[in-house]
């Protein structure tokens, strides 16, 4: 005799198949016309950026879902409401990406560079890695992979925001 978990399992495990390949097959259009970030304007060492601003909880959780690039001079800045230990992952990313936490006194405080995207369906069984800081933070950049060593972007660097 079937149990409930028996016959749930296999229904659970078919939606979220089901689920990923709709994604997979949604239009980029229509995937990147779903969010618009606010824009502003940072600097890293004196390094201009223009930044999209994640400072929701919808829209950290979108991030950069999705796009299909980012250049060098770019970036999304994620503002958190106070300091914490926030995790990012790379769920639906298509390009690598470096990833620098900051204080709220914009000192760095954790550097991960060259992060390679996980991308649906395969890697969504297994889960895609979470990247902790070693420290709190609250603000997270994330630029185009290459950013940090191309600037020369330390433990040193100091984040300068000029409007958000």
């Amino acid at each position: 005799m079937t149990t409930r978990a028996q016959a749930i399992i296999p229904i659970f495990i078919a939606a979220v198949i089901i689920g990923s390949i709709g994604l997979l097959t949604l239009p980029s259009e229509i995937k990147l016309e779903q969010v618009k970030f606010p824009i502003g304007m940072i600097k890293v060492d004196d390094i201009p950026l223009e930044v999209q601003i994640a400072d929701t909880d919808s829209s950290r959780v979108r991030g950069l879902m999705f796009q299909d690039t980012l250049p060098l001079d770019q970036g999304m800045l994620f503002v958190f409401p106070e300091s914490g230990l926030y995790s990012l992952w790379m769920l639906n990313m298509q390009f690598e990406l470096d990833m620098i936490w900051f204080d709220s006194d914009g000192n760095v405080v954790h550097i991960k560079t060259n992060v390679p995207p996980c991308v649906i369906p395969v890697e969504i069984a297994a889960g895609c890695p979470s990247f902790v800081p070693t420290g709190e933070a609250t603000y997270i950049l994330e630029v185009t992979s290459g950013f940090v060593e191309q600037n020369n972007i330390t433990k040193d660097s100091v984040l300068e925001i000029i409007s958000i």
